[in-house]
This record gives structure tokens, sequence and C-alpha cells, in this order.
């Protein structure tokens, strides 16, 4: 943990030389010597004035046109004074921003320092995932999906010929949001006990997962098995009556559909969706 705040305090401090040398640079590009280019610009007054008398003592200009001449050098002075004192005054801002930023940058820092002293444990050694996973099995019904299914790995690890052990991994998985990982120990399951139902129909819903919702061949396939091996399966009822659906074939999908509806509530919203989406049979078929 002490290395870990090292890096973060080192990191808070990288950040901040950083801001302050873009600050720095930006000022440094947009302010140049003030006194040397206010010398400059005096100078330059001074010549175009000195210009102007010239042509006066020349009769080239007199009277008013003098006078207006005089009043345009001025402004066209006064103009490249305030072009160039903005560079400087937006430079000066935002070197002022830079700090204020540097010092929250700081100030985060530290709350979240104090706060983690307060709350946390900076003595206790940070603990390997291994052991991690190990504390978690001894309080199996406290985890949340993702914890068990690490508990569930690590047992099927130790068990690959197991089959309850790859089922349940297989269900943790996919409660996990894990369908690729699900569909993987399933397949190893359904192997091992290649005679039960119910592992089949959570294997072709864990590929269904995979392909975004899409019954592809594999997962039709799985479905397939799970009735043949128990009509009862209603789930997989359930997706092959949506492929059928989705093939036109309305007897088909009132063979499937059928038990499932059967089997839910008249008041069910499953069973009212269902009965709303099944199709016309056409006279031939019953």
């Amino acid at each position: 943990m002490l290395i870990f705040w090292t890096l973060t305090g080192l990191a808070c401090a990288l950040a901040g030389l950083l801001i302050l040398s873009a600050a720095g640079a930006a000022g440094g590009a947009a302010v140049p010597d003030a006194e040397a280019d206010e010398v400059a610009r005096g100078r330059a007054l001074a010549r175009d004035l000195e210009e102007l008398e010239r042509m006066a003592a020349r009769g080239v200009l007199a009277g008013t046109e003098l006078e207006t001449a005089r009043a345009e050098v001025a402004r066209r002075h006064l103009e490249a004074d305030a072009s160039v004192s903005a560079p400087v005054v937006d430079a000066t801002a935002r070197l002022r921003q830079a700090r204020w930023v540097l010092a929250g940058t700081g100030a985060t820092a530290l709350v979240a320092l104090a706060i983690y002293m307060g709350v946390g444990s900076p003595g206790v050694a940070d603990q390997p995932y291994a052991r991690r996973v190990a504390e978690w099995a001894e309080t199996p019904g406290m985890l949340d999906a993702p914890k068990l299914a690490a508990v569930m790995e690590r047992e099927a690890a130790t068990q690959p010929d197991n089959f309850e052990a790859q089922a349940l991994l297989g269900a943790a998985r996919f409660e996990a949001g894990d369908p690729i990982g699900a569909a993987s120990a399933l397949r190893r399951a359904a192997m091992l006990r290649p005679d039960d139902a119910r592992t089949w129909a959570r294997l072709g819903e864990a590929l269904v997962q995979t392909q975004e919702g899409e019954v592809g061949t594999d997962a039709e396939m799985a479905f397939m098995r799970a009735l043949e091996l128990d009509p009862g399966q209603l789930g997989a009822r359930y997706f092959l009556g949506e492929l059928a659906l989705q093939r036109g074939e309305a007897a088909r999908v009132h063979e499937l559909w059928g038990p499932l509806i059967a089997a839910l509530s008249p008041t069910d919203p499953r069973r009212i969706d269902l009965e709303s989406r099944l199709p016309p049979l056409s006279g031939g078929e019953g």
C-alpha cells in the first residue's frame, strides 16, 4: 500500500509540473521583454512624428491636414500598444488559472488521502487474488454473481470431471454476465452428462446470449436436444418457438408455445404476450 501512495504522490507532482510548465511556456511566448518593447514603440512614434514635421517644413502638409496626420499617427500607435498588451494580460490570467488548478489537484489528493486514512486500512497488505477467492468460498451464500463465479471456477478447475461443478460454474458465469464462459462450462457439463435436459437448455440460452439474442444453429440443436430428453423444458420451447415464428412456421409455433402458454397463469403478462403473438393457422392446419 505504501508503494501505491508513493506512486500516487509522484503522479500528482508530475501533473503539477506539467500544469506549471504549460502555463510558463504560454506566458513566456506571449510576454517578451516589456521594457525593450516599450522603448521600441516610443522610437517608432518619434520617427513618424519627425517625418510629419519634415513634410510640414517642405510645405507638403499644413494646417488642418497636418493636425489630422498627427492624430492618425497617434491613433495607429495606440492601437498597436493595445494589441501588444492584450497577450500580456491573457498570459497572466492563464498563469493565475493554472495555479488554481494546481492547488485544486493538490487539495484533491490530500482529501483522498485523509479519507483513506480515516476509513481504510493503510497497514494491511494487498491480498493475492487466490486468497480473496478462498475467503469468498467460506460464505458462498453472501456473494454476488461475479464472486460466486470466481469461487465456482476454482472448484471446477480442481474437479474437471465433476458434472455438478461444471454445471454450477456455467450457471454462475451466466448470472455474472459472461455468456461465453457460461457456454464453455455448460458444454463440458453436457459432455459429462449428455442425458441432462436442463444442462442442454441452459447451454442453448447461453449461446443465444453470445449471439445477442439470435437463436443460432448451435443453440437450436441444444434446445432440440433438451426437448428430446424432457418435453417440459419450457425455456427451450420458448426459444424454438421464436425461431419457428421467424421462419413463418405457424403450426410449429403453436406446437411449441401451446404447453408453455398452458403452464402460465391467465393473467400472467408473459402468457398474454405469447397469445398475442401466435400466428393464425391456415385452413389445413389444426
